[in-house]
């Protein structure tokens, strides 16, 4: 598939880096024309973010079994729309899925990882935190505990080589798809490509706020 010329001045991994800027830059214009306008009211475009926040709270707090999710929502609602946008941004002709590149994926899940740690250590303390990781057997705890963490970073393979290898998947089977019946067969894949697209958007989004639910979930 024909690419833009900037592609050609950028090696390897650096051209998903640059769609990865692009959709941080359509999501930043994206957010300053909904509060361009502000109304009590909300109409335009600020309905139709108001109605997504709201929509996202509502699911945040489900998953969360009724706790305020509303501290969690500035991260993980900008993470669904990044990586919903990454996904479907290589659709646009002449552009490649930032999200089908590790080095890409692999950022937000680092993120989420640091970032469920601090919210349960900002709750029960550091040390409170990591005996809970342990368990509460405390002549198992060192075993539990190595045993956990392994778990723990397990977890940032698992987010970001599923949402990469997902992508790769639908972008190399497009591209080939495209190149061997370049009219009509390629549609109905690209109408899959923005359902799966979104669904691996939620996945990544609906893992990272049960990580966050099990790190300051109440001891019983």
């Amino acid at each position: 598939m024909y690419e833009p010329y900037v592609f050609n001045l950028l090696p390897g991994r650096y051209k998903f880096v640059f769609m990865a800027w692009v959709v941080m830059a359509i999501l930043l214009i994206l957010a300053l024309l909904a509060r361009r306008s502000l109304s009590l009211v909300p109409r335009g475009w600020q309905n139709v973010m108001e109605s997504y926040v709201e929509g996202m709270l509502n699911f945040m707090s489900d998953l969360m079994g009724g706790k305020d999710a509303r501290p969690y929502l500035p991260l993980i609602g900008t993470l669904f729309l990044f990586i919903l946008f990454g996904n479907w941004i290589g659709l646009v002709p002449g552009f490649v899925a930032s999200d089908s590149n590790w080095n890409i994926t692999i950022g937000p899940a680092i993120v989420v990882f640091f970032y469920y740690h601090y919210v349960g250590m900002r709750k029960y303390g550091v040390f409170k935190y990591l005996r809970r990781i342990g368990g509460p057997v405390w002549w198992l705890s060192p075993m539990i505990f190595v045993l956990e963490s392994i778990g723990h970073f397990a977890r940032v393979l698992s987010l970001s080589i599923r949402l990469f290898g997902n992508i790769f998947g639908e972008e190399s089977l497009f591209m080939v798809l495209f190149s061997l019946v370049p009219l009509l067969v390629p549609v109905p894949v690209m109408f899959l490509s923005i359902f799966f697209g979104f669904i691996q958007a939620l996945v990544f989004t609906l893992l990272s706020i049960v990580y966050i639910a099990l790190a300051i979930e109440e001891e019983h």
